[in-house]
């Protein structure tokens, strides 16, 4: 899990990207074959990897921008938005959060 700031971070990376790769769709509609395209997905699979780590879904996201005409789809904004997020604990609030109580076995009388 990513602090809320690096995933919004990471959110605005892949969504720049997505919408360079969607307003400047002729350069980088062939996928593999261009170059344009190839470069900008390892700058942003790189970005994405410090800001958020290592995922196994980064793999699964650069293979579909590499098929051409995936491009359309946003996804580096889909990949950023299943990755989970974690808040801080508040300074107070440290420890286990309290659960359900737990249940007393009673001995019939």
């Amino acid at each position: 899990m990513v602090s809320p700031r690096r995933k919004r971070l990471a959110l605005a990376i892949a969504a720049l990207a997505d919408a360079a790769q969607l307003g400047v769709f002729p350069v980088f509609a062939g996928g593999a074959l261009s170059l344009p395209d190839d470069a900008l997905d390892a700058i942003v699979a790189a970005l994405l990897i410090v800001t958020l780590g290592w995922r196994w879904r980064l793999a699964g996201a650069l293979a579909m921008e590499l098929v051409p005409g995936v491009a359309l789809f946003p996804t580096w904004t889909a990949f950023v938005l299943m990755v989970p997020a974690v808040r801080a604990e508040a300074p107070g609030q440290a420890g286990p959060r309290p659960g359900p109580p737990a249940l007393e076995r009673t001995t019939p009388a």
